[in-house]
């Protein structure tokens, strides 16, 4: 095209003698010629692969490449950078070779319409693909959650972004190149450390993910009015069952486990718990036991002294239990605590004292002691996964808190509470709720308990029409709008048939609650993490 600068400026083919055989472009220039004719320059250029030329205050890069009976030499115009980097380096090629092929450092091209130019070797190891078989497809094609379109599009750079691929969690990078101001492709970079470690940074991420949701419900509970059982709503047999479970337990000193599954309110019950105590006065300190790394664990609970390592604050810091010292110590997901932390909370619990990092000073310390989980902590006993003696320290008494699917009619009460939250959150009127609708939430299985139903609530309260929440404002979460049974009429013609769209429903209403985290959502459902994948198979999740 008529002003475009040629990618290959001119080549020139010499034999083992230095006679030039062919030429072609800048292969014609007599002082190109002279130097592939001249032994010494030459032979250095193939020692170095890739190596720099200036031609009438012009750059170009020359590839020396061997063939049959001498040598091709190619001259590409570069940039005064570019040509720095040839030049100054005598094993630019060997760099450039590592860049595309590193096994651990995956790069991904793609040109001005998004279609992939190059994909490196390892990436398409991950993704199944033979030697250049994703060369010319989009590229949302070939990567789950590119955005490498979107930074072409934009010519805007994403560094450090977290993306999804086949289930792990990646931190990647998304360059736009440019030419004369003007995206011309976009290159984007992705680790590949090894699957032990592409595991643990997964894991990692995971109870970052797990910890900031535990402090964001933290949060909402701390702007509450009060802890008390005014907070633990329902009318239901089990939910007046509970309440007077914590009314005996409240006051007395013994440590407490609140057991249910994820979302049911185990937050509130343990908030309760405290107010209802006569240590109700004193702190009542949160902490996620499962997003504890084992190296910083001591540092957490036990805290340190001043200069106790690198990057310690200088007035030192007091651990979890001496903020709790005279109250009440929230210990939540205490079934995801890893082993090597068990231990060392075992040894607080036995002897209610601490030393902090950098001390030789013991500290007794006074609390009250409660947990949280929604596993089940006897079978984690059975697989070693939990030991027997910290069980028996932190579930003298389980307190356990009922799924809403055991409790349906409480939804009637809790869905005017969130409504009215939300309604003084954002100083909007609070919608009616039109008797169809909440019969329908009445009707449904609910699997991420009242977490699920009050995001449900507060969506509906978003898109409720003329101050009304209907069935047909509940159809914008897709509740009927799900594909049919074969047989006609989306009715399921046999016993198995109702199974198996049940399940399905059951696991994709979870799926989207938990934002895909499998883990989560078999948990969630009580069941194994085997059996959920095998109800992905088939249902195509």
């Amino acid at each position: 095209m008529a002003g475009q600068r040629p990618e290959i400026a001119g080549i020139v083919a010499v034999d083992e003698a230095g006679r030039v055989a062919f030429g072609a472009g800048l292969g014609l220039d007599p002082r190109v010629r002279s130097l592939a004719a001249d032994r010494d320059w030459r032979e250095e250029a193939v020692r170095r692969r890739l190596t720099a030329l200036s031609l009438d205050r012009h750059a170009f890069a020359v590839l020396a490449a061997p063939m049959a009976g001498g040598h091709l030499l190619v001259l590409s115009p570069v940039s005064g950078a570019v040509l720095d980097f040839v030049g100054s380096v005598d094993f630019a090629y060997d760099i450039l070779d590592h860049l595309l092929t590193d096994p651990f450092d995956a790069m991904t091209v793609v040109d001005a319409a998004a279609r992939i130019v190059y994909i490196s070797p390892v990436h398409e190891s991950f993704f199944g693909l033979a030697h250049g078989e994703a060369n010319g497809r989009p590229v949302r094609q070939v990567i789950e959650n590119s955005r490498l379109d979107k930074v072409v599009e934009s010519g805007r750079a994403e560094i450090g972004a977290i993306q999804r691929m086949k289930g792990l969690e990646r931190v990647v990078s998304r360059i736009p190149i440019k030419r004369d101001g003007r995206a011309v492709g976009a290159v984007g970079r992705v680790m590949f450390k090894g699957p032990e470690q592409v595991e643990a940074l997964g894991r990692r991420i995971k109870a970052l993910e797990s910890e900031v949701d535990f402090y964001r419900r933290k949060a909402a509970a701390l702007q509450n009015r009060g802890y008390g059982l005014d907070d633990l709503i329902g009318d239901s047999p089990a939910m007046q069952r509970l309440r007077g479970e914590v009314i005996k337990v409240a006051p007395l000193e013994i440590p407490i486990l609140i057991q249910g599954e994820s979302g049911t309110g185990k937050e509130l019950v343990a908030q309760s718990l405290h107010r209802l105590s006569p240590r109700r006065d004193q702190p009542l300190v949160m902490l996620n036991a499962a997003a504890l790394p084992a190296t910083l664990v001591e540092a957490e609970l036990f805290g340190y002294e001043a200069g106790a390592f690198t990057g310690a604050d200088r007035k030192g810091r007091k651990g979890k239990f001496e903020q709790a010292a005279g109250g009440t110590i929230f210990l939540d997901e205490i079934g995801d605590m890893p082993v090597e932390v068990q231990s060392k909370l075992l040894r607080v619990l036995q002897d209610r004292i601490v030393e902090r990092i950098g001390s030789d000073r013991a500290r007794e310390v006074d609390f009250r002691l409660i947990t949280a989980t929604n596993r089940d902590l006897q079978a984690l006993v059975a697989e070693n996964r939990f030991r027997l003696d910290l069980y028996y320290r932190v579930a003298p008494i389980v307190v356990t808190v009922p799924p809403l699917r055991e409790r349906r009619e409480d939804i009637a009460l809790l869905v005017p509470h969130f409504l009215r939250e939300v309604a003084e959150r954002h100083g909007r009127p609070e919608p009616a709720v039109l008797p169809d609708a909440l019969a329908h939430w009445m009707d449904q299985a609910w699997p991420g308990n009242v977490r699920q139903l009050r995001h449900a609530v507060e969506r509906a309260f978003v898109f409720a029409e003329n101050g009304r929440i209907t069935v047909a404002v509940l159809d914008r979460d897709a509740v009927h709008n799900r594909p049919a049974a074969p047989g006609g009429a989306g009715a399921a013609r046999t016993l198995r048939d109702a199974v198996v769209r049940t399940e399905a429903d059951l696991v994709r209403d979870a799926m989207a609650l938990h934002g895909g985290n499998k883990k989560r959502v078999a948990a969630a459902l009580g069941i194994s993490r085997s059996y959920l994948y095998k109800l992905l198979a088939e249902t195509g999740g």
